[in-house]
C-alpha cells in the first residue's frame, strides 16, 4: 500500500468558508472517559485546504490528512458529501 492509503480521513460540517481556498470544519467524535469509563462527546475545529472553493457553510465534507499547505492547514478537501 502507498503512503496515500494510510492518510486519515474525517467527515465534518463546514462552519466557515470566508478564506480564499480554505474552510473551517467542525468535527465530532466520541471517547471513553479515562476515570469514569463513560462515553463522552468531544469536538474540534480543523482548517482544510479547498483548492476550487467548492464547499460552502453548512455542507457535510470529507477531508484527508496531507502535507502542510500553510501555517494552519494540514488537511485537504476530498469531496462535498452533502
Amino acid at each position: 500500500m502507498g503512503a496515500r492509503a494510510k492518510r486519515k480521513e474525517r467527515v465534518g460540517i463546514v462552519i466557515s468558508d470566508k478564506m480564499d481556498k480554505g474552510i473551517v470544519v467542525h468535527l465530532n467524535r466520541t471517547a471513553i472517559h479515562p476515570i469514569y469509563r463513560r462515553i463522552i462527546k468531544k469536538s474540534g475545529k480543523i482548517v482544510a485546504h479547498d483548492e476550487k472553493n467548492e464547499a460552502k457553510t453548512g455542507d457535510k465534507v470529507k477531508i484527508q490528512e496531507t502535507k502542510p499547505v500553510s501555517k494552519s492547514k494540514r488537511w485537504r478537501l476530498v469531496e462535498v458529501v452533502k
